[in-house]
């Protein structure tokens, strides 16, 4: 299936959620609190690609992204896509277990079937987002334990 990106020319986090559609902010806006209020310490929030993004900056992994050593190391980054809020997690990508627990934590919850790609969790019902999860999934990951299993897992 193939599902249009929707880019927004912000700068800021706050710019791009006034630039999303009207009955998106308030759930998009409650979204990106749960991410920053469970964010391991060292993740900062930008918009990257696009996108409210929370990357390892360059203070603490150099190298920063092995595509284009230019940008911090992405580990999470959120978006209004056409359809749907897109959660891209680089963690699920990158380990197994976490995906494991992720989709085993999200098939006991009473919201329907799990829309995902790789990196993607699909959240098309803005009365379904389930914030506790997606609190829990992104605290299980320090940035150390990120540039390791970025490291280990994609940059070979």
């Amino acid at each position: 299936m193939y599902y249009s990106h929707m880019t927004y020319n912000v700068k800021t986090v706050d710019e791009y959620i006034q630039a999303i559609p009207e009955e998106r902010k308030s759930p998009f806006s409650k979204l990106r609190e749960t991410i920053i209020s469970h964010l391991p310490e060292g993740f900062e929030e930008t918009i990257s690609y696009s996108f409210p993004s929370y990357v390892v900056p360059h203070s603490l992994y150099p190298a920063g992204y092995h595509c284009n050593p230019e940008e911090p190391l992405p580990f999470l980054s959120i978006a209004s896509q056409k359809n749907f809020v897109g959660v891209y997690h680089m963690g699920i990508y990158a380990s197994p277990k976490l995906l494991s627990w992720f989709q085993e934590e999200y098939a006991k919850l009473d919201i329907g079937k799990l829309d995902m790609g790789k990196s993607c969790i699909r959240l098309k019902k803005m009365d379904d987002i389930p914030f506790d999860l997606i609190g829990r999934l992104v605290s299980k990951m320090s940035v150390d334990e990120w540039i390791a299993t970025y490291e280990r897992e994609i940059k070979r």
